[in-house]
């Protein structure tokens, strides 16, 4: 009886063990398992470089920076229409006295030519006649004024005389008007005696001859055709082409950089002068004016330019180069340094900056450590890993 109870209890005893060592062996197995799992999930973001690779990667730490960006643009070069000037001919006659050239600087006021016309000889002797008409109207008016004080005339005569004498001012002032509309000064015209039959054509502005339809001893009619064109090229108009999701970072007045394909090494300043108000239906962009300091004349019309305009964002921002972002599936991603030689792929949106930077909005804070150079290799080793 006794030897039975001990084999009962030894049965049993070992039953238990047996138990035990299952219940470790599915934990360990479980635990084993998660680890793996967990090991796994690191794989898809992390990478970790042996210390021989690491001078082929480049590590910077992330800073606060201005919160301006810039918009690029594209366009070509063009006179300023509010500084330019097209020359008609005041009256039909002959060119006399033109030398100027294309290219020739202009001053303010400089005689371009003259035109030899019968209209002017007719214009100043008009002119002198309207004074001989108001010499005899004031002295006609003088003595029915005196009769009619001394009741020798009637007043009918004297406002007759009176209204003769403000018809003769009239026509004077008007002959004056005419004469000095030509360029003409109507004491000038008196001392010839009349005989003036050559008008100056001055210059209105300052500028450089850019245009010329006119030779010497051509005949010129009074028309709407421009003989000469003066433009003032101390400033000029750039037009550039501007998204129209982009157009409401666009306002008048901003500070633009230029740069000519001619002078890739200089800047020129510039400021937004004008947004057109009509979307290009194809291209889906806006035709924003600037306009353009031009010291030494260096832009000529029709060059093509490169423009980026500033963008005041306000605050701060974090901004990287553009080497340190790559995209995959239309995402952008960095790689951010965990430790000295473990490195997380991180998800970030970006946005574009100055000068080949990249300014970022979600994804990173000051302080990160990034990789701005040689991402594309870790991104290689974090998928070969991986496989």
């Amino acid at each position: 009886m006794r030897l039975r109870l001990i084999l009962s209890s030894a049965l049993i005893a070992l039953a238990l063990t047996g138990c035990q060592k299952t219940g470790v062996s599915e934990a360990a197995a479980e635990a084993s398992d998660g680890a793996s799992k967990a090991t796994k999930g690191e794989l898809s973001n992390d990478v970790e470089l042996e210390p021989a690779m690491l001078p082929n990667i480049k590590v910077e730490t992330v800073g606060a920076e201005s919160g301006r960006g810039s918009l690029s643009g594209t366009g070509k070069v063009q006179f300023n229409e509010d500084r330019t000037v097209r020359i008609l001919a005041p009256l039909p006659g002959q060119v006399v006295d033109f030398q100027a050239r294309v290219g020739d600087p202009i001053a303010k006021d400089q005689v371009l030519f003259s035109i030899k016309s019968r209209e002017v000889a007719s214009l100043v002797s008009d002119y002198m006649q309207s004074q001989r008409d108001l010499d005899l109207a004031q002295k006609t008016y003088n003595m029915n004024k005196d009769l009619f004080e001394h009741q020798a005339a009637s007043r009918i005569s004297f406002q007759q005389a009176e209204n003769d004498l403000a018809k003769a001012n009239t026509q004077v002032a008007r002959g004056e008007e005419a004469l000095r509309v030509l360029g003409i000064d109507p004491k000038e015209a008196v001392k010839d005696g009349g005989l003036r039959s050559v008008i100056p054509v001055r210059s209105p502005m300052a500028g450089t001859l850019i245009e010329r339809n006119l030779t010497p001893g051509q005949f010129v009619q009074a028309d709407s055709t421009a003989l000469l064109t003066i433009a003032d090229l101390s400033t000029v108009w750039v037009l550039v082409d501007v998204f129209e999701r982009d157009i409401h970072l666009v306002r008048v007045g901003q500070k633009v950089q230029v740069v000519a394909a001619a002078y890739p090494d200089r800047r020129f300043a510039a400021s937004v002068e004008r947004i057109n108000d009509k979307v290009d239906p194809d291209s889906r962009t806006l035709k924003v004016r600037l306009l353009v300091s031009n010291p030494n004349f260096l832009l000529k019309p029709e060059m093509f330019i490169t423009s980026s305009l500033e963008l005041s964002g306000g605050g701060t921002a974090i901004s990287v180069p553009g080497g340190a972002v790559f995209t995959e599936d239309g995402k952008s991603y960095v790689f951010a340094a965990k430790t000295d030689r473990r490195f997380e792929r991180r998800l970030i949106v970006a946005a574009p900056d100055a000068e080949g930077r990249l300014r970022v909005t979600s994804g990173l804070r000051v302080g990160d450590r990034v990789v701005t150079d040689g991402a594309m290799l870790l991104d290689y080793r974090r998928k070969q890993k991986q496989d």
